[in-house]
């Protein structure tokens, strides 16, 4: 997978938080995606690794697979409100 793949992966997710109501932007040439707390807090940083197949955050710690996009964007959702 390329970069591009990658991008194209992180604009995926970006665009299923915007239906949840979760502001997220493209960032770093499309290489990272910055997910905003709907409250005051520090922004979650959303990679693509693990072999370009999974989406990953908090240090890589959490991560979801890259081929379910809503899932990841669900999961994301809830931890971002907390």
């Amino acid at each position: 997978m390329t970069w591009t793949d990658q991008g194209n992966d992180l604009v995926r997710l970006r665009d299923r938080l915007a239906r949840l109501g979760v502001h997220a932007e493209l960032r770093d040439n499309n290489t990272a995606l910055m997910v905003h707390r709907p409250h005051p807090g520090l922004p979650v940083w959303v990679f693509v690794g693990y072999g370009d197949a999974y989406y990953s955050w908090e240090s890589a710690n959490k991560r979801h697979p890259v081929n379910d996009a809503q899932g990841a964007a669900d999961i994301l959702a809830a931890y971002v409100s907390r």
